[in-house]
């Protein structure tokens, strides 16, 4: 049977997730020896013999020393052999059929950009991180068709395509970067509504801290990249700030959430978690800027 999706899954100490993230691949519609998976380690403290045991034996496993989710997809793409690469997180989960429905996208675009369900908990019962996530977390359809850029947890993009743009890069919103350079090029990008992974919420105060966090400090080397960059980070933090006064009408609206208390949480997170962003979006201007 002729190989044609080559999946590569990015992986930092997370076995629990990758595992069942493994599990979902192989019960895919798409015929088995139609694709491979590639897990490619980055330097997780377990060692890569304990992501092999988690990932299985019809997985290939690598190792990427560098740090960072995009030199690793970078590693995973270079040892592919299928036709198409398949690109999804280690924390996803991916409905049964995921491959074959990504491939019948590609089929009339360049790069697709699939659905990312956000997974919670009982209704009415949502931690605030949880409400604010199901609101906010992944408006995928919003990042390709307003933005430009595809996720590069649940992508499809042919190999030769994927040569020709280059790999993604270290230390910056890998994601964004990556899709402008397709951009530019004429690569037509989509949003793939029928392609779908399922992500759980985050569920506490502390992990959309770490989220933004990171993300912070990755948007804010690649808006400095641009002329007249550090003035435009400063614009769009005050845009952050006041930006939930008119996307409360979102969550109020939001089909993802049913009852009212988890509303009332949701509004809660986007004004905190925004103020948040505003402070630290200053505080990593000012510690770049240090020596």
């Amino acid at each position: 049977m002729t190989l044609r999706v080559s999946v590569v899954i990015p992986h930092y100490n997370d076995l629990g997730n990758l595992h069942r993230c493994i599990a979902l691949l192989e019960a895919q519609s798409l015929p088995r020896g139609s694709f491979e998976i590639l897990v490619v380690d980055n330097n997780s403290p377990a060692g890569v013999d304990a992501v092999a045991a988690a990932a299985g034996r019809n997985v290939r496993v690598l190792r990427e020393t560098r740090k960072g989710a995009g030199l690793a997809r970078n590693c995973g793409a270079a040892a592919a052999k299928g036709d198409v690469l398949a690109f999804v997180d280690s924390d996803c989960r991916p409905v049964t059929d995921w491959l074959e429905k990504g491939l019948a996208a590609l089929a009339t675009c360049d790069v697709v950009g699939g659905r990312v369900r956000v997974g919670r908990g009982m209704a009415g019962k949502l931690t605030p991180a949880e409400a604010f996530e199901c609101v906010f977390a992944f408006d995928i359809e919003s990042y390709v068709t307003k933005k430009g850029f595809v996720p590069s947890g649940n992508m499809f993009v042919r190999r030769p395509t994927f040569e020709k743009v280059g790999g993604f890069r270290g230390g910056v919103s890998e994601d964004v970067e990556w899709g402008r350079r397709a951009s530019s090029m004429g690569l037509n990008l989509a949003y793939g509504h029928d392609v779908v992974v399922e992500h759980p919420a985050r569920t506490t105060w502390a992990e959309l801290k770490a989220k933004w966090r990171r993300m912070s400090l990755e948007s804010y080397l690649l808006v400095c990249e641009r002329p007249l960059g550090r003035l435009q980070w400063i614009l769009r933090s005050w845009a952050v700030l006041l930006s939930p006064f008119i996307h409360v009408w979102k969550v109020l609206t939001s089909p993802e959430l049913e009852a009212p208390a988890d509303r009332a949480r949701a509004i809660g997170a986007l004004f905190a978690i925004r103020a948040w962003r505003f402070v630290e979006a200053h505080r990593v201007m000012w510690r770049a800027r240090q020596p």
